[in-house]
């Protein structure tokens, strides 16, 4: 029975922690491409660029992420989809190209992953180069089609020169086709020395011809799109894939975007811009290809010489020949523009005239902050970045389109055409698609403060709030994105936030909980970014600005350097001790007890050469937990020493602390433990780990912000970069105890 019990205690722990997201709602991101299934009813998925794949539930117009159970920290790349594909004549089937970036930003290759059971399980198959899904020209496509006369047989263009693949055993392998030789050569800028915009772009668009015939069971026509304006940009086989061409007199200059088939007409709808996207676009067309006649037609809603953008988003009526929807790409000002034809493109009505002829209404009932925050303060109500739009092809009235924002939407588009009005919605509801850069629960306050990229960020006054979409993100004022935000530990109504945008003063304070905010005066326009804190007693900033060292100001005077911290320092403030901060910088510990005036190092992280995060205790003064690459540090006495509180959990990141059992305080952490690289919880001082992670994704665990519950025993909040903020509770056993059990047992 000892030789049992020693067995299993040398097996991972894991808590019994069920993972869900706090609704901030709306979507928050950038959608690439949305695919209905043209035969069954209802079922339809959604890709982001950053934050996984999303699957339809029709009923209530609401999402669910499909690949989180995919996404853990060695395979985070996987959050990031380049193209997707159902299979016409399997409604449970779906196929995905996913990776993150063609460039150094992501060591690994990608992959086509496969499900048939509507995302519920996937199967992986890898390819020999990297995939592109938060890359330039990630809003073109579908790059990735099955063929709808033969399941096993699928296409994918890939980017990086690596030109056409197929597969013939419904994607467990992928061959290159060495007959189609373009490779879509466009580079967006050859100088780019990061490698994002260095790239060439690849293929755009595999489409299949579904009214041709077949050739041993394959669909002989098939067309691909390149990233290529110089020689030819659309190319067909008519034999099923064995030889290829460039199909005569298409148009040049462009790049092609979205290519559809309308097979009652037998015809190719498709958008051209003069940049691959997502954020370019100053002139474009839009183009109509008789297959029959081999003939094209230049269906530009606007004169060619009045366009000031091109074409992303296209849309296909399947019930209704001639119906088109197209989308402008970009058109940053006053707005999007939206255009319908029912006569195959010959004429064309707006989605508005002027700015003041509106044949909309707009609302965000499911993601009120978006109304708030974004629609009523700007004059770009419809979007940016439309690269995906949508007509549900069993249901005419049913449409989907997408922004850098969120899904938009709506069941009367049809009305288009008699009322001339329409009713749109953000249709989000489930997508979580936020990059989270910090968390925060004030004991006392807020339940949760969410600092994200691109949507400014939120405030949850209380455990029933998150499941709750906000009525407002963080306004007045209102930045792009919010690095960092702080609590005062003695005075938790007092918070603080800055941004990342240069130009205008970046930092913000709220005395009440973070439900409103005013400018700090003390600041001027040369601060920026990085990561702040907030002294006990709210009255000191310390901010380690990601442009001008490290800085302090008190009581909103203005900011001066602080010379004795590395730039770049990780810095925090005592809880409960007014004069008291931390820093950390490399192998360096450092304190000041003149509230942040000065600091000098302290006592030493034994083998550590990089200090990643430092946590101190929400209710003890002096209490300091520090996070490093050779594990965590504690230490009780301001700094002055510490001591390694476990060599099992190691080459940590985000630290937090959070409520537990009764008067005790659980202490969270991301390292490699026992269960490999997770997110780990401990109840006994970090004498043992349990995995609190189990089977849930957070993709890499280096990005991952985190924050115990001040609040609700056993409460943590995990922020990640593309799925929002996760929360779960639950109890998490002792060493002790766990030993006792096993033994006893």
């Amino acid at each position: 029975m000892k030789f049992l019990a020693v067995q299993l205690l040398a097996v991972a722990v894991e808590a019994a922690f069920t993972w869900q997201n706090v609704k901030i709602g709306g979507g928050g991101g950038f959608v690439p491409g949305i695919v209905f299934h043209p035969t069954a009813k209802g079922v339809a998925y959604a890709r982001t660029d950053i934050g996984g794949l999303y699957r339809l539930d029709s009923e209530d117009d609401s999402w669910t992420a499909v690949t989180d159970g995919i996404a853990d920290n060695d395979n985070w790349h996987n959050w990031g989809v380049d193209a997707l594909a159902l299979d016409p004549q399997d409604e449970n089937a779906v196929y995905a190209a996913v990776g993150m970036y063609t460039n150094d930003w992501d060591p690994k290759p990608g992959s086509i992953i496969r499900s048939s059971d509507k995302g519920a399980t996937w199967k992986t198959t890898a390819l020999p180069f990297k995939v592109g899904g938060n890359m330039p020209g990630r809003g073109m496509g579908e790059r990735l089609a099955v063929d709808p006369a033969n399941s096993k047989i699928l296409y994918f263009g890939a980017r990086s020169g690596n030109g056409l693949w197929k597969s013939t055993d419904g994607g467990e392998t992928f061959t290159k086709v060495s007959s189609f030789t373009a490779v879509g050569t466009f580079i967006p800028d050859p100088n780019d020395a990061n490698g994002l915009n260095s790239d060439k772009q690849g293929l755009a668009f595999v489409t299949f011809d579904s009214t041709s015939d077949t050739t041993d069971g394959a669909t002989n026509r098939i067309f691909v799109g390149t990233a290529d304006n110089i020689t030819a940009s659309v190319y067909v086989s008519e034999d099923a894939g064995v030889t290829w061409n460039p199909v005569k007199d298409q148009p040049g200059t462009y790049f092609p975007h979205k290519c559809v088939l309308q097979p009652e007409e037998k015809a190719l709808y498709l958008t051209y811009s003069d940049g691959t996207g997502p954020y370019d676009g100053t002139k474009g067309g839009v183009y109509r290809y008789d297959i029959a006649a081999s003939t094209w037609t230049d269906i530009t809603p606007v004169a060619h010489s009045d366009l000031t953008y091109g074409f992303g988003g296209l849309g296909v009526d399947m019930q209704k020949p001639g119906t088109i929807v197209v989308a402008s790409l970009n058109s940053w000002w006053p707005d999007a523009q939206l255009f319908r034809s029912t006569d195959s493109g010959a004429t064309w009505s707006k989605l508005w005239a002027q700015t003041d002829h509106y044949y909309y209404t707009l609302s965000t009932p499911k993601a009120p902050w978006i109304q708030t925050g974004f629609i009523d303060t700007d004059t770009k109500h419809l979007g940016w970045m439309i690269e995906a739009l949508v007509i549900d092809p069993l249901d005419s009235d049913h449409w989907l389109y997408s922004t850098g924002l969120t899904v938009y939407g709506g069941h009367d588009l049809t009305k288009w055409d008699t009322d001339h009005l329409v009713s749109i919605q953000s249709l989000a509801d489930g997508i979580e698609e936020f990059s989270v850069q910090d968390v925060a629960s004030p004991p006392g306050g807020s339940e949760l403060l969410a600092a994200v990229g691109d949507d400014s960020g939120f405030t949850f006054e209380d455990t029933a709030s998150l499941k709750s979409s906000p009525k407002t993100p963080w306004m007045n004022p209102i930045w792009s994105t919010s690095p960092s935000v702080d609590y005062a530990g003695a005075s938790v109504k007092n918070i603080v936030r800055i941004g990342n945008s240069a130009g205008s003063p970046q930092i913000a304070l709220s005395s009440d909980g973070g439900v409103s905010w005013s400018n700090y005066s003390g600041a001027d326009t040369s601060l920026s970014g990085g990561t702040v804190a907030y002294s006990a007693n709210a009255d000191t900033v310390l901010w380690s600005t990601s442009n001008n060292g490290v800085q302090r100001s008190q009581n909103q005077a203005a900011f001066s350097a602080v010379s004795s911290l590395p730039s770049g320092a990780v810095v925090v403030s005592d809880k409960q001790n007014n004069t008291v901060f931390y820093g950390g910088s490399g192998s360096i510990f450092y304190v000041s007890t003149d509230t942040g005036s000065s600091f000098a190092k302290a006592g030493s992280l034994g083998s550590a050469t990089a200090v990643r995060d430092i946590a101190a205790h929400p209710a003890k003064a002096g209490n300091v937990w520090v996070s490093t690459d050779a594990g965590i540090f504690h230490s009780t006495d301001y700094g002055s020493s510490f001591t390694q509180v476990s060599t099992t959990l190691k080459n940590t990141y985000q630290i937090a602390l959070g409520k537990g059992s009764g008067e005790a305080w659980n202490v969270y952490a991301f390292g490699t433990g026992s269960a490999g690289a997770k997110l780990y919880g401990s109840a006994d001082d970090g004498a043992s780990w349990t995995d609190i992670q189990g089977s849930q994704g957070f993709g890499s665990i280096d990005s991952c912000k985190l924050a115990g519950s001040g609040n609700t025993a056993g409460q943590v909040f995990v922020g990640t970069n593309g799925r929002g903020v996760f929360y779960a509770s639950g109890a998490i056993e002792k060493g002790s105890e766990r030993r006792s059990r096993v033994f006893n047992a």
